[in-house]
């Protein structure tokens, strides 16, 4: 390996030892949520500073009314801050902001209210003073909003239709301040893993419900059911009147499927089993005891925590690459987190490289090759999928071949297991493939393609 192949290593490792964990903007400079200069608690003024590097815990309330499509949400966010720095503010994102017309109720740091603001998908609290390293405060949000009742735009991810409830981003997440709208599909999310969620869901009929979390108990009338997670960035709540369901147990893990009468649920099962036995073999040990797939109401194919939704409508012929393509997100984006906006190659084009590995459907990519390290909002609708999604994954595919199998996937496992419930940035992974070979990959393959990184 050549000198500065080992001096941006080993760059990239200091800033992940200082900061906790790394986080770059497009021009490779720190973004805020790694700013780790330590602000005196007794400073005179606001520090003016927030940070995704903190550990939350979330417990909520979900109030559903199927008929009205009306949900109230009570949820309170007990957060430690972990950052390295003093902070002053708080960002939490939820889409009911931008997609179900919110009404926000008073807002209150540990019990006192304070002015919240909302710009975009993002609730914005300041916590009226400064909060230092390693102490904790507790956030509480109400709101109310309406889900959508049909799937155009992004309505997909919070809406009630064809039978199904979709709740997609819904419960505040820590996070920082990210544009929704963008000119693709791309994910305008960013979420640190929470070692602890419990909501509890409350609904005016009885309904069935498959969310990120395992159920710890269902009330006699089943009209209140409460779920818990552990290590997840998301908490996603799906529901029907009739799911019909199905499981099997496939290398320790039992994976279940919730579809609607007629929605061809056997072949949703095998494909996502398949998918799931090929992917953990390969990349290594699924973290959670389920993995839930759910007949969504329709829209695009979606990952969350211990779940995916492969919508209503999917055609035959593509079911086994959505189903390979989602559950390959349990450990891109899952396990090793990822700014989805700001990165998108982190997770898109690990997840679609290893769903057509699988599937034996690789193909070439409709648009030219092109850079592969910009924002979800710098690529065309004609050309995100084609670019990242493809391209990206047929440039790991060419780092596959030039390392070699074996060494190859022990890169991507190492990779995964180092990074296990953190945020990464790009260069993670490509120091990560990089470094377990003598072949100088940066200069040789990946360069071209980041010059952002490189």
């Amino acid at each position: 390996m050549g000198t500065m192949h080992w001096t941006r290593s080993v760059v990239s490792s200091l800033m992940i030892v200082v900061a906790g964990i790394a986080l770059s903007s497009p021009a490779g400079q720190p973004m805020q949520a790694a700013v780790t200069m330590a602000a005196s608690p007794a400073a005179a003024g606001p520090v003016g500073r927030s940070s995704l590097i903190l550990e939350a815990t979330y417990d909520a309330d979900l109030k559903l009314s199927w008929r009205s499509r009306k949900i109230r949400v009570d949820s309170s966010a007990t957060i430690r801050n972990t950052s390295g720095g003093a902070i002053d503010r708080m960002e939490f994102n939820t889409i009911a902001a931008r997609l179900g017309a919110m009404r926000l109720q008073p807002v209150t740091v540990d019990g006192v209210s304070v002015a919240a603001t909302v710009r975009g998908q993002t609730i914005i609290v300041p916590l009226g003073r400064n909060l230092p390293i390693g102490a904790t405060t507790t956030v509480r949000i109400r709101y109310r909003a309406t889900l959508r009742r049909d799937l155009a735009g992004s309505d997909w991810l919070f809406t009630r239709t064809n039978g199904v409830v979709d709740l997609y981003r819904w419960l505040p997440w820590v996070s920082r301040r990210t544009p929704f709208d963008r000119p693709n599909h791309g994910d305008p999310f960013v979420t640190p893993s929470s070692p602890s969620v419990t909501v509890r869901i409350g609904t005016s009929r009885r309904l069935v419900l498959a969310t990120t979390g395992h159920r710890t108990s269902v009330s006699a009338d089943g009209l209140t059911q409460t779920f818990r997670a552990a290590n997840v960035r998301d908490f996603t709540v799906t529901a029907a009147r009739d799911y019909l369901k199905r499981s099997r147990v496939v290398r320790d893990t039992v994976v279940r499927v919730g579809n609607r009468p007629g929605a061809g649920g056997a072949a949703m099962l095998d494909a996502a089993a398949d998918a799931f036995d090929a992917l953990e073999k390969r990349l290594g040990p699924y973290p959670h005891g389920a993995f839930k797939v759910v007949q969504s109401a329709g829209g695009y194919g979606m990952e969350s925590p211990g779940l995916i939704w492969i919508p209503t409508g999917v055609a035959a012929s593509t079911l086994r690459y959505l189903a390979a393509h989602e559950t390959a997100h349990q450990w891109f984006y899952g396990i090793v987190g990822s700014d989805q906006a700001k990165e998108p190659f982190a997770d898109e084009a690990a997840a679609d490289f290893a769903a057509r590995f699988i599937t034996g459907l690789k193909r070439a990519s409709r648009c030219s090759a092109g850079r592969l390290d910009r924002t979800i909002y710098e690529y065309s609708a004609a050309c995100y999928y084609e670019r990242v999604y493809i391209g990206g994954g047929n440039l790991l595919d060419k780092a596959r071949q030039a390392m070699g199998w074996s060494v190859f996937w022990s890169a991507l496992r190492g990779y995964i297991s180092a990074n296990r419930d953190d945020l990464v940035t790009t260069s993670t992974l490509l120091d990560a493939l990089d470094a377990a070979t003598p072949i100088d990959l940066g200069r040789t393959l990946f360069a071209p393609r980041f010059p952002r990184i490189y």
